[in-house]
């Protein structure tokens, strides 16, 4: 397991808690310049945190406070880390083969134990028949799967991946998505995945911590966290498309700019007459030809077809409200849905989750960071 708990200011702020557990795997997101990466190199060695402690596998491989100042920082070397880094870093003049037992070059292993070890983390990976080739001779999915085999070649505490996916095209990308699912089976340690694809993070994680400016806002599992972020600033960088904002007062909801409120459940967190920001999942949301007693009336503005699903975003009448809402090109077919046609929406109230309007340096947010 991997316990961090660190603050730094070199060469960015960071204030990171955070803990992975054996076979887990969890994605770092948020948007470019956000820490991300940061926190891996930290974890690593390869950045001093200021202050905190970083524990893997009940060994405490940093720890530091601000009376003491930094009392134990292992060296890379002893960090029992593998990292794969985007840009995969095999050296150029050597063979797949070599690329992966450069790092069982100090364990102690006879030539001939370190490339078996080596051939076979290559075979693991689908690749061992290219054992001999150069890396300008590789694919740049075959070049990663090397990239990943040599991270794995230590037998690591802990694999920190550092975007791996993103230079490779979506058929080679999905691929790989297989392989890590594979050999998280087999592994059993901690994974830390940095993304910046919300789909990779949600298809990938057991759990997803958003960071921000080099502070983690909230770490939750993918459904969670997308059904209910823990703010506003969350809701707008995982890319909720539905969210609006309104006055919460003791159950009930009004929403700025539409004449409608809705009775929706608080666990007592919110106080009275504030203001609030509030989201819906899909789910949450239908859409009907005829008017009913609890439905709004709203104009379609856009229908955009994404092969059989369809975008449509409609205007809620008297008001300048856009919601947006997917559908199967069938569904809209059924509904006779036409630009500029009027259609009914129903809110589930049940699935409406409201959030505090916290500003982006509001302290709070470094409290509780498990939902």
């Amino acid at each position: 397991m991997l316990k961090i708990k660190v603050s730094q200011s070199m060469p960015m702020p960071i204030q990171m808690s955070l803990d992975c557990f054996s076979g887990e795997l969890h994605a770092l997101v948020g948007p470019s310049g956000s820490g991300k990466t940061t926190v891996l190199r930290t974890i690593a060695g390869l950045n001093n945190a200021s202050t905190g402690f970083i524990e893997c596998d009940g060994e405490i491989w940093f720890l530091g406070d601000e009376i003491h100042g930094i009392t134990k920082s292992l060296s890379p070397a002893k960090r029992s880390c593998g990292f794969l880094f985007q840009q995969y870093a095999l050296f150029p003049h050597l063979t797949a083969l070599e690329n992966v037992y450069i790092p069982l070059q100090n364990s102690g292993l006879s030539a001939n134990k370190r490339k078996t070890i080596a051939m076979e983390l290559l075979d693991r990976m689908g690749i061992s028949e290219l054992a001999k080739r150069m890396p300008n001779q590789l694919s740049g999915g075959q070049q990663q799967r090397v990239a990943l085999a040599r991270a794995l070649a230590r037998q690591p505490k802990i694999l920190l991946l550092d975007e791996p996916f993103s230079a490779i095209d979506a058929p080679t990308r999905q691929s790989l998505y297989k392989t890590l699912a594979d050999l998280r089976k087999d592994l059993n340690i901690p994974i830390l995945l940095v993304t910046h694809d919300l789909r990779e993070a949600n298809l990938l994680a057991d759990r997803i911590t958003v960071i921000d400016r080099g502070i983690g806002l909230q770490t939750a599992s993918p459904q969670t966290l997308f059904q209910k972020p823990r703010n506003s600033r969350v809701a707008e960088l995982v890319g909720i498309n539905n969210m609006f904002h309104g006055v919460f007062n003791a159950g009930s909801l009004t929403w700025h700019g539409c004449n409608q409120a809705f009775t929706v459940a608080d666990k007592g967190k919110i106080p009275p007459h504030v203001a609030v920001a509030w989201v819906i999942p899909q789910s949450g949301i239908s859409i009907h030809q005829m008017p009913s007693g609890i439905s709004v009336p709203a104009t379609v503005e856009q229908i955009s077809s994404l092969g059989q699903i369809a975008v449509i975003q409609l205007k809620i009448l008297n008001s300048d409200q856009l919601v947006n809402w997917e559908a199967s090109s069938a569904e809209v077919k059924r509904l006779g849905m036409i630009l500029g046609g009027q259609m009914y929406i129903e809110f589930d109230s049940d699935q409406i989750h409201i959030m505090p309007l916290r500003p982006i340096n509001d302290p709070r947010r470094f409290i509780d960071q498990e939902s």
